[in-house]
């Protein structure tokens, strides 16, 4: 039997693992319950990949987050391993398949998303399946005191009682000590394993900037700071306005946002891994799942609500271990903005039962009705049609999916897919009796396999090139095959999607927990003063304050964050790279004195003299005989 390291040498091409990465496969092996603490970037999927590989069975990994899914599950196939999906964006029928597949085919993992764990067509192919682990991915969402709970995560433990004592894997990037003692409990864990990977980056170094103008600081940034960068920004609008911008003082800049299409975004995405493109400026969702290590500058243009998500994506700089930067810019104003977020994000109960009623009678269920059902939801028409504030219907219906009424996901993209209804000496005979259908039929199987058992994602476009076609006609194609009952072909949707958990209730029967509702509310005020706390802080090392907030209260001051550098009377390197390349050069030709330095670098603030300090204490420069030395670039 191959172990653990012939396993990550032979799908990963590492011969060694990352901190933390053994000691949780360690216990999976083991069959114990295990909680892994990992920073962003830490390599959490191969800590279930691995066991799930060496052990007879099925994996079973819930994860929230459809696109993420998807990533993992198309690297999975790309590596020839046999991978499953099912979420509330495929067809019943697609589902029917995948869970079939899972009970009786080879399949080595099963991802699902966690709505589907309610589904009496998952519990019942759930019993006689041979799952070999049940990972929880993004285990904090289990936890009412995380930020961001679902309530289907608390079905969990129902699956745990079906599948027996299977071991759990819980994966977190972020939680704080009561959090992951809740994680255990909600989980049943029979021993509270956890594996505390740190949430110390000691070459992340962190800067806030209290400023009204944000454009002048975000244009002094990526001119000093060299290499690819992220800027964060909370609307779609803004992000192309801020690529727009940099793109005017000659920065190579691109916008990112769920507005734009599949391939539009991959191309964006793909260009800015091989740092084609130096900058994405995108909505929060972008990163997830991107293993690019060499990102030297995360800039959030607007404050994030939580510690939570700015450490997460802060830590989607510098995985290479080089030095980078976690900036943050704010002011009053965005302190103004994140308070009035908690008053949208918990509207009073009256009018979360009116925009519950309106969204039922929108769609036309009566009550007592709409149970299961899966709607390809349109916030702007919906909103139109009923003459809602769009942004407070929005948070209304976030709230209730809180209290498990109903799940509103992500936009979802799903290509179309299609899959043969028909066995093969069936499809001969319609071959046979279709003359101008037949080369048609051929195209598709000879461009795609395995449709006879399974959906296969199709692109009309490709179709036509290969067959010499148009797009129209191969759409028509599909869909007559599909009305002739050969194939069940399902057409491209892009759209968020809203599973109805529950039938339509009168107010009557419609309950919201005024303690949930407390208890959240407090919740994710303590979150927020959190994160003002950290963007005020004038006298507090940025590093322990994010430590102590995730319970390491043994935190040293990391002495490179804006606070421990004013308080050390540092240079700020962060705004002084040029100046320091500047200084390289200018030694690197000859040793300098200090006057000649000064004149050549006409630099008449003196900060010149805090960076050759600097320089002097990395090692990177000396001082003899009044004369400054260069003596490696490689430290500075």
């Amino acid at each position: 039997m191959e172990n653990s390291l012939d396993i990550l040498f032979k799908y990963w091409g590492h011969s060694s693992f990352r901190p933390g990465q053994e000691e949780i496969i360690r216990f999976a092996l083991d069959g114990e319950d295990v909680l892994a603490l990992l920073p962003t970037g830490a390599g959490k999927s191969l800590c279930f990949q691995i066991p799930a590989l060496i052990r007879e069975g099925i994996c079973i990994v819930v994860s929230p987050l459809i696109s993420l899914m998807k990533d993992q599950v198309e690297t999975l196939k790309k590596k020839e391993i046999k991978v499953l999906t099912v979420h509330s964006g495929m067809s019943s029928s697609e589902i029917d398949t995948a869970l079939d597949n899972a009970v009786f085919g080879d399949y080595k993992f099963l991802y699902l998303s966690p709505e589907r764990l309610r589904s009496e067509m998952f519990r019942v192919r759930l019993e006689r399946m041979k799952v070999s682990y049940l990972v929880v991915d993004e285990a904090h969402c289990i936890s009412q005191w995380g930020y961001d709970f679902r309530p289907d995560y608390l079905l969990i433990s129902e699956v745990r009682e079906i599948i027996g004592s299977v071991p759990v894997i819980a994966l977190t990037a972020t939680a704080t000590p009561d959090v992951a003692q809740d994680i255990m409990i909600q989980l049943g864990f029979r021993n509270k394993n956890i594996v505390w990977g740190g949430f110390e980056r000691k070459n992340l170094n962190y800067v806030v900037r209290n400023v009204e103008d944000k454009n002048g600081q975000l244009l002094r940034l990526v001119n000093s700071v060299k290499g690819s960068g992220i800027v964060y920004v909370r609307e779609r609008k803004k992000a192309v306005e801020i690529a727009g911008l940099l793109n005017s003082q000659g920065y190579n800049a691109e916008a990112y946002h769920a507005g734009f299409s599949s391939d539009e975004r991959t191309k964006k995405q793909d260009n800015w891994k091989r740092s084609e493109t130096r900058i994405i400026v995108a909505t929060n969702a972008f990163g997830m799942g991107i293993d690019k290590p060499d990102v030297r500058f995360v800039c959030h243009y607007d404050m994030p609500d939580s510690l939570e998500a700015y450490y997460q994506e802060a830590g989607r700089a510098g995985r290479d271990g080089l030095a980078s930067y976690a900036v943050l810019l704010f002011n009053s104003s965005d302190v103004k903005r994140i308070r009035q977020i908690i008053n949208l994000s918990f509207p009073d109960f009256e009018y979360l039962k009116e925009v519950y009623q309106k969204l039922f009678s929108h769609y036309g269920y009566a009550f007592g009705s709409g149970k299961g059902n899966v709607i390809k939801f349109d916030l702007a028409e919906f909103c139109q049609k009923t003459r809602l504030n769009s942004v407070s219907a929005y948070y209304a219906i976030k709230y209730i999916q809180k209290e498990g009424y109903w799940v509103l996901t992500d936009e979802v993209e799903n290509q179309s897919r299609i899959t043969f209804l028909v066995n093969r000496d069936e499809l001969y005979r319609i071959q046979l009796k279709n003359s101008a259908l037949d080369s048609f039929i051929k195209v598709l199987m000879r461009l795609y396999t395995s449709l006879f058992s399974q959906y296969v994602p199709v692109d009309e476009e490709y179709i036509a090139k290969m067959s010499r076609n148009s797009k129209a006609n191969v759409i028509s194609n599909l869909i007559t095959l599909s009305r002739m009952s050969v194939i069940d072909y399902i057409p491209y949707v892009k759209s968020p999607l809203l599973i109805l958990n529950e039938e339509r209730y009168d107010n009557k029967n419609l309950v919201f927990s005024s303690k949930r509702y407390r208890d959240s509310k407090s919740s994710y005020e303590n979150r927020v003063d959190n994160m003002i706390n950290y963007a005020s802080q004038t006298e507090k090392c940025r590093s322990r304050i994010i430590l102590e907030y995730f319970g390491e209260s043994t935190a040293q001051e990391c002495g490179t964050c804006d606070i421990c550098l004013k308080k050390n009377k540092l240079a700020e390197t962060f705004f002084n790279e040029s100046l320091i390349r500047e200084i390289v050069e200018i030694l690197e030709v000859s040793p300098k004195s200090l006057k000649e330095i000064k004149e050549l670098t006409g630099d008449e603030t003196d900060t010149y003299i805090e960076v050759l300090r600097d320089m002097i204490d990395r090692g990177a420069v000396s001082f003899q005989n009044n004369l400054f030395y260069l003596i490696g670039k490689e430290l500075v």
